[in-house]
């Protein structure tokens, strides 16, 4: 019997195919989410490779129109700069993506979610914040966060 299902951030990667295999390993259902907000991106081999790895079922959005809409257009017209220089693309991108996620975790009644934000940058506080706000009660599943858990190659254990 599964402990739940969680609804992952899924890019097709290294990172979040490690993440799927590890929640499926954790005894979870896993239902993988592909955000389509322009990237260039073979979104069928991602599919392919999700349901390959064991996940049950996965959800391709194109959201490039919103992303643009609600979150670049409002960027611009602020004149938001990292530095005075660089736009915020990837930064502004993961709120758009985590409001999916929250979504979708909602309409396939799962209690968790997940992503693969290693910890490096901001992406991870970006992802979850934006989860817990939409919806307080949801948990976050990711290795980082599980006492002893780790992924080879990818995270050290702690």
């Amino acid at each position: 019997m599964p402990k739940g299902t969680v609804v992952l951030a899924y890019s097709g990667g290294l990172d979040t195919s490690c993440i799927l295999v590890w929640l499926k390993e954790q005894g979870y259902d896993v239902v993988a989410y592909l955000a389509n907000i322009g990237q260039k991106e073979d979104f069928e081999a991602a599919r392919k490779k999700a349901l390959a790895l064991g996940a049950k079922k996965v959800y391709i959005e194109d959201i490039s129109k919103e992303f643009v809409e609600e979150f670049i257009w409002p960027a611009v017209q602020a004149n938001a700069l990292y530095e005075d220089r660089y736009l915020l693309g990837t930064a502004l991108a993961r709120p758009c993506i985590a409001r999916k996620l929250v979504e979708i975790a909602q309409r396939e009644s799962a209690q968790y979610v997940a992503h693969g934000a290693t910890g490096k940058g901001n992406d991870q506080v970006r992802f979850e914040l934006t989860c817990y706000a939409l919806c307080p009660k949801i948990k976050v599943r990711h290795p980082k966060l599980s006492p002893g858990a780790s992924l080879p190659g990818s995270w050290p254990p702690p």
